[in-house]
């Protein structure tokens, strides 16, 4: 699932390249993706693009006219060209949910937006005011912005009883995190992804939020400029404990280990995060805390 840096790295992108354009032509191939009625999405077409820009994990194309927002969920993807074809797409086929076509002042654009696999969750809306969109409205605080600092980290964190691995993954909590970055922010931080936010100490607090700056800025810098085709590559090259199940942890030298769940996995190092403990898998038996 992309997460915030290639989120950001995506709508700089598409920003870069499509601001002052015109929007030629929608096509939406799968009824099930378009989550709004009104504006029609059909109301884009002819208007300018002033901009591209983030929400959390969700990106936002502004016109002139109406906003054409989009969540990319875990199979979600953007395909960007620069020689797009006038071709119908037929409704429900193939793994392209939406289609829009560009001119500008140096020739036409083309964006389709894919999803692969049978469980599908990718989401579009056109709306009057980005707002509109339920996700973006519930957001909690960006990590980069003004009103995110340590304090408001640690009054997050000193109310909660939840763990922390979850806490951090919670939209309406911190805008843009993911599984894979609260994985490598936990390590970097060295904290069990279990741990209950309340019991993190002052000093341990200062840490978290050092570290979810250090690999956020790290991974925002990586991907900036690069084209979608890029990204998913960037962010693959630098995780050090997730997907990394059963190689050595870079940092000790241990073997990053795996918690399972129904639909998705953690990965953690137990010599840099647990104390040495291995945290049971949740299908079998009790986690360590």
């Amino acid at each position: 699932m992309p997460e915030l840096p290639e989120v950001a790295g995506l709508a700089g992108f598409l920003d870069a390249r499509l601001r002052g354009s015109v929007v030629e032509k929608v096509q939406i191939v799968s009824f099930a993706v378009l989550k709004t009625a009104d504006p029609p999405y059909t109301a884009l077409e002819g208007r300018s693009v002033s901009g591209v820009r983030r929400f959390g994990k969700f990106i936002c194309l502004d016109t002139d006219g109406p906003s054409f927002v989009f969540h990319l969920a875990r199979a979600g993807w953007v395909r960007f060209t620069d020689s797009p074809t006038d071709t119908q797409l037929r409704l429900g086929k193939g793994h392209i949910a939406a289609r829009l076509a560009f001119t500008g002042p140096d020739g036409r654009h083309g964006m389709d937006l894919t999803e692969a696999g049978t469980k599908k969750s990718l989401a579009v809306y056109v709306v009057r005011d980005p707002h509109d969109v339920p996700g973006i409205a519930a957001l909690g605080p960006d990590p980069f912005s003004e009103k995110f600092d340590a304090g408001t980290l640690a009054e997050i964190l000193g109310s909660s009883s939840q763990q922390i691995k979850g806490l951090l993954r919670s939209q309406t909590v911190i805008a843009g995190i993911g599984n894979a970055y609260s994985d490598e922010i936990l390590h970097a931080a060295r904290i069990s992804p279990f741990a209950i936010a309340k019991s993190l100490d002052r000093d341990t607090v200062h840490v978290l939020y050092d570290a979810i700056h250090t690999i956020l800025g790290t991974a925002l810098a990586e991907a900036e400029g690069k084209p979608p085709s890029e990204l998913k590559d960037v962010k693959r090259s630098h995780m050090r404990v997730h997907a990394r199940t059963g190689e050595a942890c870079p940092v000790c030298g241990d073997t990053v280990r795996e918690v399972s769940f129904a639909d998705t996995a953690l990965q953690y190092c137990p010599t840099c995060q647990t104390h040495g403990k291995i945290l049971a898998d949740r299908r079998t038996s009790k986690f360590l805390k």
